[in-house]
């Protein structure tokens, strides 16, 4: 196969956004702590420290998910309700 140009930075981008999706709602807490810190304290030191741990933890999340085949589990699953694939697969049978 060959590798098109900015191949590795897609890949990194696609383990960032599955790592992103799959911890979405944590983005709502953090949003939250930054609001009630910013209003007691008017500091926001430890809501950008956890919303930085937070995005290099979604990259890690989703290499993670592509290391271990999850993403192919998931395509499988898509795939059972697919009426394009139902077809294909009695067709090949």
């Amino acid at each position: 196969m060959k590798k098109v140009r900015f191949y590795k930075f897609c890949k990194l981008k696609a383990y960032f956004e599955r790592g992103y999706s799959l911890t979405n709602p944590l983005k709502y807490l953090i949003v939250l702590l930054g609001l009630a810190e910013g209003f007691t304290t008017n500091s926001l030191n430890n809501t950008l420290a956890l919303a930085c741990l937070y995005l290099f933890s979604c990259f890690f999340i989703g290499w993670g998910w592509f290391r271990y085949g999850l993403v192919l589990a998931e395509q499988e699953v898509g795939n059972q309700f697919n009426l394009f694939v139902k077809e294909m697969r009695k067709k090949i049978k």
